[in-house]
């Protein structure tokens, strides 16, 4: 009996991200940003084991995504996918990976894993070849879009009506520009490179979001510039301007940086 794909965001945020996905066939991670010890106690916390993990899917090189992807690949003999320029940009960052557990996912793709199909598209954000992914079972779709500096119409038609969504909800505009960033790394963070803020995010909601749309995870949060209270604050008056029904038609998600959300089955 197929009872649906589950997922969990195990962490979210500056300090470290990674997403669990899983189908009767497949259990995926995305991303490993945290140690392997923290990532085993965070599956843990939900009554997964890590060991069972078969996919591990890398959305892009920084730390804060890929700090055990080669610790977790060697001693779980783990899969890993991404694209040829990830792959060199992680280079000797993550160690060596077998050769047989080396996976080209090219951009703007779709892998078939049986019960799972896995789409990915690219995104404009300051790494090698930035992509992120979709992930199709049973008629059923949830995105994960954070790490990007502004959402494409494109990119609005991939995503568009997905029954689950993660989405960058990273910093507030005042929060950030009356920080202590220097001005160099706030116009990285501002540009079209870097990440979405609340207002960005929640307008580019207005787009995606459809009649299939029941959970919106907000992800990816700054801990200097922002506050979980103020981007779900901010992001859920902005839907209700637009007459998005908050809380009745679908429900808007917290993330944290160091605790599960618990599995939902959509």
């Amino acid at each position: 009996m197929d009872d649906g794909m589950k997922i969990s965001v195990l962490a979210s945020g500056s300090t470290g991200n990674a997403t669990y996905i899983e189908t009767p066939q497949h259990k995926v991670l995305l991303d490993a940003g945290l140690s392997g010890k923290h990532l085993t106690e965070l599956m843990a916390s939900i009554n997964r084991d890590i060991s069972q993990v078969d996919i591990l899917l890398v959305t892009h090189e920084h730390s804060d995504h890929r700090q055990s992807v080669g610790v977790l690949a060697r001693k779980y003999n783990i899969n890993v996918y991404t694209n040829q320029k990830t792959w060199e940009a992680m280079g000797t960052k993550i160690g060596q990976v077998p050769l047989a557990q080396k996976n080209i996912f090219a951009p703007n793709t779709v892998m078939d894993f049986g019960d799972l199909d896995i789409e990915s598209f690219s995104v404009s954000h300051d790494a090698a070849d930035p992509q992120f992914y979709a992930f199709h079972h049973a008629n059923k779709t949830f995105v994960v879009l954070t790490d990007i500096g502004y959402v494409s119409d494109r990119i609005v038609g991939i995503t568009r009506n997905a029954d689950a969504l993660l989405m960058e909800s990273n910093h507030d505009l005042d929060m950030l520009r009356n920080g202590s960033y220097s001005w160099s790394l706030k116009q990285r963070i501002l540009g079209d490179r870097g990440h979405l803020s609340n207002e960005d995010s929640a307008e580019a909601m207005t787009q995606i979001i459809g009649n299939r749309t029941k959970n919106v995870f907000l992800g990816h949060r700054s801990r200097h510039n922002n506050l979980k209270s103020l981007a779900h604050l901010t992001v859920a008056s902005v839907l209700e301007d637009h007459d998005f029904g908050v809380g009745s038609e679908f429900n808007l998600l917290d993330t944290n940086a160091d605790k599960a959300s618990d599995l939902l089955i959509i």
